[in-house]
């Protein structure tokens, strides 16, 4: 009797969270956040997020980020754009007020602040390109990277070897972005191919209602036929071949416009080469990102921002190959 209640608890403590962590090793995982464009607000809270699930779950640990350089660069002002031919008094008043506005910072513009600009901007290139080294090939393969996120990054980020970043994905390591992560590399069509899909525009913040494209991939979390937001920043996308992605969320209808009802992707996985690639659209509101209920601003309630965090957690793991899920292209949700 003795015994068998001693294999019982070994059975118990094997099928817990916290044996399997001494078990395995949990994976390894870098976090970007460098931007060499628009830069989100919702990034600190992206960090903090992606650390927090990954320490809970144990299926993941960030050993590292690549940050943002804390270098300030001048900006010289840009010039209001010319008034609409039909504006009424109010826009012409406020025109008005703007170009006063933008010639008293053009007249502080001088030669001294230009070239203070010029020597920052420099400064903050080589800061970026030396945190971006962690990415090279060879540093990712001695650190024994598993996955590597791109969270809201933007621009063409100053890589030590892109075509080689590309490789090390399709030879069997994981890739995930989120939001802006499609507001990357516009001008590297590898880094495109490998995402599958590329940021084009976005409207105003709306309501949205998410279709499952997936609804037993780890992506979907449990959530279930529709994801339901209160308000986010929804992406148009192009650049996708649907005959080489899994859609896991999508919507039926332009974000903005109902009655422009077509197919429009939020979240997908795919392979490339032997590795796998997991992408989101969603996270550009900090309510999303975090679960605090006393966040300013909160519009996303509390639960959705556990169901958001859910879906992340589903799709790193499976992009990780810690959990099972299809990558079998679904064009068929059309």
């Amino acid at each position: 009797m003795k015994k068998s209640l001693r294999s019982l608890l070994v059975i118990a403590l094997l099928s817990t969270p916290a044996f399997s962590a001494f078990a395995a090793e949990a994976k390894r995982v870098i976090v970007v956040t460098v931007t060499t464009g628009f830069r989100h607000s919702s990034i600190p809270y992206a960090e903090k997020t992606l650390e927090k699930i990954g320490s809970e779950s144990g299926a993941y640990k960030v050993v590292d980020f690549a940050r943002q350089p804390d270098i300030q660069i001048p900006r010289k002002p840009n010039k209001p754009r010319d008034l609409a031919p039909d504006a009424d008094d109010k826009a012409k008043a406020r025109a008005t007020a703007d170009l006063a506005k933008y010639e008293a910072e053009l007249a502080k513009w001088t030669p001294e602040v230009e070239a203070k600009a010029k020597a920052a901007q420099a400064e903050f290139d080589a800061a970026a390109k030396q945190s971006l080294e962690k990415l090279s090939p060879a540093n990712l393969k001695a650190n024994k990277i598993d996955l590597v996120i791109f969270a809201n990054t933007t621009g063409d980020l100053p890589l030590p070897d892109k075509e080689g970043f590309i490789q090390w994905i399709n030879e069997g390591h994981a890739f995930a972005a989120m939001h802006s992560g499609s507001d990357t590399f516009h001008k590297f069509p590898g880094y495109i191919d490998m995402l599958q899909g590329e940021f084009e525009t976005h409207k105003a913040q709306v309501p949205a209602t998410l279709i499952a494209g997936d609804k037993a991939h780890p992506a979907n979390a449990g959530i279930g036929d529709t994801f339901q937001l209160k308000q986010e920043e929804m992406y148009i996308i192009k650049s996708q071949d649907p005959a080489k992605v899994r859609s896991l969320w999508f919507m039926r209808h332009h974000p903005n416009d109902p009655t422009d009802a077509r197919f429009f992707p939020v979240s997908w996985c795919r392979k490339a080469g032997t590795g796998r690639v997991f992408y989101t659209s969603l996270g550009h509101r900090e309510d999303l990102w975090s679960d605090d209920p006393a966040l300013p601003g909160r519009i996303n309630d509390v639960a959705i921002s556990k169901q958001y965090q859910a879906h992340l957690l589903g799709g790193l793991k499976w992009a990780l190959g810690l959990a099972e899920g299809s990558a079998e292209p679904n064009p068929e949700v059309k």
